[in-house]
């Protein structure tokens, strides 16, 4: 019996284990409330990383019905328009590169420097000589539904190689501030933002999940020592071992004495 209840005690503590071990290893994001992130794993663009956090700080001019979230850590925004007016993101030279009309109609300007430039992670492209900050805009239809989403270099480290601001690795560090021009309506404003540098919490061996594993080899040694010392305190126990020694001898054919 007592054995059965040690399995049980152990097998129940398992379950527990598991859980610490998982909220341990689960990596932490470090947005603020008004960030959320989407498609964290895996990640799908070749300059994406894990040790990469931007976070959107400030949206100017606050509207009812705007917002923005950055998607798969630092690679892309995500904006929703239902303000009713037209919101506007402008491109590296300042020149309009896409815009949400106030039905939801989502258009690109594919006149735009941005609008190559944002086809490669890290900017690798020729942009065609008639792409100008200058050019009259070509706005072309994307999608009809409020919401426009573009990779921003803006938002991210622009080399493979870690920024000079980062002196430890497994220390959590700012390495800019960042902001991408729009327009609500008539308001000019942007959308402010951080990017830090972040250790890769997965690598780290958790508190939690060593914590529990040794409770449990320590009770479980504790509960083999108790069951132990109950065998020998127990008469019953000496007695049935005692009865089938007798037993034993009592089958064996007795032979007599001369």
């Amino acid at each position: 019996m007592s054995r059965r209840i040690a399995l049980a005690v152990l097998v129940a503590l398992i379950p527990a284990t598991t859980s610490a071990v998982a909220a341990g290893s689960a990596p932490q994001s470090s947005a603020p409330p008004n960030v959320t992130h989407e498609n964290d794993s895996p990640i799908n663009d070749q300059g994406s990383s894990y040790n990469y956090r931007s976070n959107v700080t400030l949206v100017e001019p606050p509207q009812p019905g705007l917002s923005v979230q950055v998607l798969e850590f630092a690679d892309r925004l995500l904006l929703r328009n239902r303000t009713r007016k037209t919101v506007t993101v402008y491109g590296y030279s300042n020149e309009p590169y896409a815009r949400i009309l106030a039905d939801g109609t989502v258009q690109v300007n594919t006149n735009s420097p941005a609008y190559f430039l944002n086809q490669s992670f890290y900017a690798n492209v020729t942009v065609p000589s008639y792409a100008t900050a200058q050019a009259t805009p070509k706005w072309t239809v994307v999608d009809r539904v409020g919401e426009l989403e573009w990779h921003d270099h803006r938002i991210h480290w622009m080399s493979p190689v870690p920024p000079p601001q980062v002196k430890d690795r497994g220390r959590r560090t700012k390495i800019f501030d960042w902001a991408v021009p729009i327009q609500v309506g008539a308001q000019p404003g942007a959308i402010n933002g951080q990017l830090f540098w972040v250790p890769e919490e997965g690598t780290k061996t958790p508190v939690g999940a060593i914590v529990a594993l040794v409770a449990i080899v320590l009770l479980g040694g504790a509960l083999v020592l108790v069951v132990r010392r109950r065998r020998r305190a127990d008469p019953r126990s000496a007695a049935s071992a005692g009865g089938g020694e007798t037993a034993e001898r009592s089958s064996e054919p007795r032979k007599e004495a001369w």
